[in-house]
């Protein structure tokens, strides 16, 4: 468990991601998740990420108050990864220790999170998996 301790973002991290641009719509949203079966992307433009789009925001979009209006299926379709996606979304450095990113993860009850460098480059993602996959790992004598 020592181990753990000191182990960091790195070393655990998935480093190939798939990122969607703002531009994206909800439809083709709708199928990078149905073949990829994750649960958030980073949203990349120029080379930054300048935010994350989750299953969760997609399914907002089509939350409503009974005082509203429902738009046409096809409508809600045709918005943007831009309209749905959040802005101010938690993100970390590599070399930030994993018990930190387990704390994240908890007290956020976030699945994943983006990895970036000093000037919001995305270089990875670590999971709940890459969590647990570092636990098992620094645990095995």
């Amino acid at each position: 468990m020592y181990k753990f301790l000191e182990a960091n973002v790195a070393g655990y991290m998935t480093r190939t991601v798939t990122s969607v641009s703002r531009d994206m719509t909800m439809a083709e949203l709708k199928e990078l998740f149905k073949r990829d079966d994750y649960n958030a992307y980073p949203v990349v433009e120029d080379g930054q990420a300048i935010g994350l789009v989750t299953k969760y925001d997609f399914l907002r979009c089509f939350a409503f108050a009974p005082v509203h209006m429902v738009p046409h299926y096809d409508e809600l379709m045709n918005k943007t990864v831009g309209d749905v996606m959040t802005p101010d979304f938690i993100y970390v450095h590599p070399e930030i220790k994993l018990t930190r990113v387990l704390q994240l993860m908890v007290d956020h009850q976030t699945r994943s999170i983006p990895v970036l460098d000093n000037d919001r480059k995305l270089l990875g993602i670590i999971s709940r998996e890459d969590v647990i996959h570092a636990l098992a790992d620094c645990t095995q004598h």
